[in-house]
């Protein structure tokens, strides 16, 4: 899949990697990459990676920089977002992609004193169609989710332009609680894909909406041998279709035209 080839539509992904360690405790980044790859996807939202070393900190060796590695390894260009960091260096969440990067934008999510949360928004060219990435990790409390899904709500208000995907790691456990609720509303509802623990998952907390919600096509989790042991979440996958954002951009035209 190269960088043009998105006539036939958009892959994306998401992919808590807790560091790179899998089920057997080891770390094995070029483990991750192989799942990485076998996503075939254009954009892909990873979470708990281990960013770049603390000036100054010792060297842990090159899957300390998981980042640049996992970068290199799967050929994408990456955009990180750091949202802490801890003695040996910086962790958080990244957006890999095959597709030309338009702008970067942080937006700070932490509340109160609890642990620091990011999204990072990310815009990206597809054939001239504008796709708007926001991927994060939401936080354990459920007050917490609360907070955080209204702010992201409040960024993305008002913005039609072009197609809106939000993914990551949502840790949102209840099905019928605020935060899903509130992100149905605005994007369209997603039925969940079981994705944790890999090895036998039990709950959705991996997800990906798009906006407008006739764009998406298909969403899976995506357990294979190397998935199930790699993290312990799975990777989620959606297929999007460019075509589908304008018959419903289209549609509201002519919603529009009607009324005036």
């Amino acid at each position: 899949m190269c960088a043009a080839d998105v006539a036939g539509g958009l892959v994306i992904a998401s992919y808590n990697i807790h560091g790179c360690v899998g089920r057997d405790g080891r770390r094995d980044v070029a483990r991750v990459a192989r799942v990485i790859e076998q996503l075939d996807a254009h954009v892909i939202a990873l979470q708990e990676v281990d960013l770049w070393p603390t000036y100054g900190a010792e060297s842990q060796g090159v899957e300390s920089h998981q980042v640049d590695v996992l970068s290199h390894l799967v050929g994408l260009q990456s955009v990180a977002g750091p949202t802490m960091e801890r003695g040996d260096g910086h962790f958080g969440n990244v957006v890999l992609t095959r597709l030309p990067i338009r702008a970067v934008r942080r937006l700070d999510l932490t509340f109160r004193k609890r642990e620091p949360r990011v999204a990072l928004d990310v815009d990206l060219d597809a054939r001239g169609t504008k796709v708007r990435v926001i991927a994060t990790h939401l936080g354990l409390l459920p007050s917490e989710r609360r907070h955080q899904v209204q702010r992201i709500l409040e960024v993305v208000s008002g913005d039609d332009e072009g197609l809106t995907v939000l993914l990551g790691d949502i840790n949102e456990w209840l099905v019928y609680g605020r935060p899903l609720r509130w992100l149905h509303t605005r994007f369209g509802h997603c039925k969940g894909k079981r994705s944790y623990p890999a090895w036998f998952p039990l709950f959705a907390l991996d997800r990906i909406w798009v906006h407008p919600g006739a764009a998406l096509l298909r969403f899976e989790a995506r357990a294979t041998l190397d998935s199930k042991t790699a993290s312990d979440h799975l990777p989620v996958r959606a297929e999007v279709s460019l075509s589908g954002w304008r018959d419903a951009a289209r549609d509201g035209e002519t919603a529009d035209r009607q009324m005036a």
